[in-house]
């Protein structure tokens, strides 16, 4: 039976990514990285949905005289 070259390519690739890598750890410290940002965002989006509302109360509170 023959390979094609493709075929080879591919066997080739997987093989690369099946093979340990030195640097393990990697994989743990983007995820660790992620939780970070993800906690930051969310408390970005807290303090905004807090300014506006404090905003708008302020703004609902003026007497426009009418």
């Amino acid at each position: 039976m023959r390979i094609t070259a493709e075929l080879q390519a591919i066997i080739a690739w997987l093989r690369a990514r099946s093979a340990p890598e030195g640097d393990t750890e990697r994989g743990a410290s983007i995820v660790e990285w992620v939780i970070i940002v993800a906690v930051l965002a969310g408390l970005a989006i807290a303090v905004g949905a807090i300014i506006v509302s404090k905003v708008t109360a302020k703004a609902n509170g003026i007497n426009l005289g009418g």
